[in-house]
């Protein structure tokens, strides 16, 4: 199957779905997620069509965006170390996974430097799995309102992993969780520019939950490019 022909199924998917729980497919965006493959399978996809793609580490995230010449959006969602967010504020138009004050406050400081400011997402470990990063649910609007305080951040979401199983279904609950997490913090006015608040939830085995429960960034990589080698 080619890199197109995925795209296409997993289009076909997003408007099946969320059609058939009353939302609008354009609600969800895809982020295709391209690490460890290499540039020439995100030209395909671009060819195709597809402009969002997700990295997870700097280095390898830096060489491709020099050969991209800033045609793609990128979307960070690895770990970040503090060490590597002067390279994340120049390459990245997103970064899905802040999760400390210290982390925003470097980020903020390099985005200054640059006179550019950037949209994140906060990193919520919905399922306090030890395997994964991210803040507690009950650390999230503490850090929202110091975050609010830095000009060149916008937080305009939230996201998470929930902890892996083989069983979609089993994600199901952490879904919901996250989206509740969202609606409440929203009805406190702490998203930037109170805007339609972004839930970055699912990947290959489970988006299709994650649409049904109200994800709006689904990140996809082994149904798109096939396995990482």
């Amino acid at each position: 199957m080619s890199i197109d022909t995925n795209l296409k199924a997993i289009y076909d998917k997003i408007n099946t779905v969320a059609l058939s729980c009353g939302r609008e497919p354009d609600e969800v965006q895809l982020v295709a997620v391209s690490k460890r493959f290499p540039v020439t399978a995100i030209e395909e996809a671009y060819a195709a069509g597809h402009t969002v793609f997700g990295e997870n580490y700097i280095q390898e995230a830096e060489e491709k965006a020099a050969q991209l010449g800033g045609k793609c959006t990128l979307h960070f969602i690895g770990h970040l170390q503090r060490n590597k967010a002067k390279i994340a504020a120049r390459i990245f138009d997103v970064i899905e996974t802040i999760d400390s004050f210290k982390l925003a406050n470097t980020l903020n400081r390099h985005l200054e430097d640059l006179g550019r400011s950037m949209k994140i997402l906060l990193q919520v470990n919905i399922g306090e799995d030890e395997k994964k990063s991210g803040m507690a649910a009950q650390q999230t609007e503490q850090l929202l309102r110091e975050i609010g305080q830095l000009p060149h951040l916008e937080v305009i979401g939230l996201m998470t992993m929930p902890p892996f199983t083989d069983d979609p279904e089993d994600a199901r609950p952490y879904f919901r969780q996250l989206k509740q997490l969202a609606d409440s913090l929203a009805g406190k006015g702490l998203f930037a520019n109170e805007r339609r608040v972004e839930l970055s939830m699912g990947m290959s085995n489970d988006y299709h939950v994650a649409i049904e429960e109200g994800a709006t960034i689904i990140r996809v990589g082994t149904a798109i490019f096939g396995q990482r080698k």
